[in-house]
């Protein structure tokens, strides 16, 4: 069976080395240091130095291998955009000295690819700038896509505790997924602690469910009927970005419900794909809401799935049903 050690390897580092960028931009955050992108979500230095620092990473190694990534170099162009720029670039340097403003713009720009076919790479510089920008949870995720499938993945979640109900111990890990190989954790050195496996719940009555903190992300009324069909009494725990995969993945959660907000949204694969594999390896399921496997060989997007649903594949055909049966009154029209 394939392995992916060389990806591995590099990967690691690279995303570790993100995370260290965003968590010395994050003690530092103040007002100029975010931008508004045509989307209206909120846009860091962070998000542009992560970018920067994986993709550096990635063509140095694998420099025929295409990226789809988050962030475009084109929002730090211009005059009004100097001083931002200038931040960027400077932290970079500070994981990589011999960086400057021309290497980190071509860096950000070669996550310019459509996705679909062949090899690529696909990563968000930081899942969650939301939750990053108010000093809570975030992700940098990166994930390998071959002919349609995502193989490889590593999760960095420099600000998730070890034990999601321990928040005052040890903090920050990366899940690695490899298909077929199962999911490992690792602490922020790059040391591995364990493997990752979901919990062993097949009551889904006891299901601890997670969800987005954004009500935007998530239809917050609707997971919280799906939740009463369940007979799932606690309330949710609310998480931003996609450390809800992570949790699953290492048993603190049952279920990641991420339920459509409003029609025609596609999902964009790189808020998906590193959290999926690392689910799926760990033992657990990742569908959409009609219970379909997740399509990442349509682009960019989605486009064949309508939200998703992660659990720990024990209550899995509940939950589908749950929301089979609340999508006619709850489901945006």
């Amino acid at each position: 069976m394939k392995t992916w050690n060389e990806e591995k390897a590099v990967a690691i580092e690279a995303v570790i080395a993100a995370s260290k960028l965003c968590e010395n931009v994050r003690q530092k955050l103040g007002a100029g240091d975010s931008a508004q992108k045509e989307d209206r979500s909120p846009v860091t230095i962070a998000d542009y130095g992560s970018q920067a620092v994986i993709l550096a990473a990635l063509a140095k190694s694998f420099p025929s291998d295409p990226i789809v990534a988050e962030e475009d170099a084109a929002e730090l162009s211009g005059d009004a955009q100097t001083e931002l720029r200038n931040k960027v670039v400077a932290e970079v340097q500070v994981i990589d000295p011999s960086a400057n403003e021309t290497s980190v713009i071509e860096a950000i720009d070669r996550g310019n690819y459509g996705g679909k076919d062949g090899r690529f790479w696909t990563l968000d510089p930081i899942d969650g700038t939301k939750g990053f920008l108010r000093k809570d949870q975030y992700a940098v995720a990166l994930a390998l896509i071959e002919d349609g499938e995502v193989v490889f993945s590593v999760l960095g979640c420099p600000a998730l505790p070890h034990m999601l109900d321990l928040p005052t111990g040890p903090i920050g890990c990366l899940l690695v997924a490899q298909k077929g190989h199962g999911a490992e954790i690792y602490d922020m050195t790059g040391k591995m602690i364990s493997g990752a496996v979901v919990d062993d719940n097949f009551n889904p009555a006891l299901a601890k469910i997670c969800e987005s903190v954004e009500s935007g992300h998530s239809k917050h009324d609707w997971a919280a009927a799906i939740a009463e069909k369940l007979g799932v009494t606690t309330e949710s725990v609310r998480m931003d970005s996609q450390c809800k995969y992570a949790a699953v993945a290492r048993g603190d959660a049952s279920v990641y419900l991420r339920l459509p907000t409003r029609p025609g949204y596609q999902e964009k694969i790189w808020d998906h794909a590193a959290g999926m594999l690392a689910v799926q390896e760990a033992g657990g399921k990742v569908t959409d809401i009609h219970g379909q496997p997740l399509d990442f060989g349509q682009g960019q997007t989605l486009s064949l799935n309508q939200g998703v649903v992660a659990t720990n594949l024990h209550v899995h055909d509940f939950v589908i049903q749950a929301i089979a049966e609340t999508k006619d009154e709850f489901a945006p029209q």
